[in-house]
């Protein structure tokens, strides 16, 4: 059996709401007002766990924003999905 196809396990919430995750977060980060749109990334890559991913969609590359994440959280690396121009997604993990 590849990788690809072993069954996702849906992990339940520790809070106990019941709910449960499925597959990679994404957070589109357009509609976020800019004055707290980096916090925002902060508050959503701090519940990922190690060895876990979070999809970003951006209004332009957020190399910036990449550099400050990697010094609050520590490692991570960065896969391109779409590069632009309108919208870059990329796959942000948690190393």
């Amino acid at each position: 059996m590849s990788r690809t196809d072993l069954p996702v396990t849906p992990v339940q919430h520790a809070c106990g709401c019941g709910d449960a995750d499925h597959g990679v977060p994404e957070l589109d980060v357009r509609p976020i007002p800019h004055a707290i749109r980096h916090a925002t990334v902060f508050g959503a890559m701090s519940a990922i766990p190690h060895g876990g991913s979070l999809v970003l969609v951006a209004p332009h590359d957020p190399k910036p924003l990449l550099a400050q994440l990697a010094d609050r959280e520590g490692p991570i690396t960065v896969t391109y999905l779409d590069e632009g121009p309108e919208a870059w997604r990329l796959r942000v993990t948690r190393a």
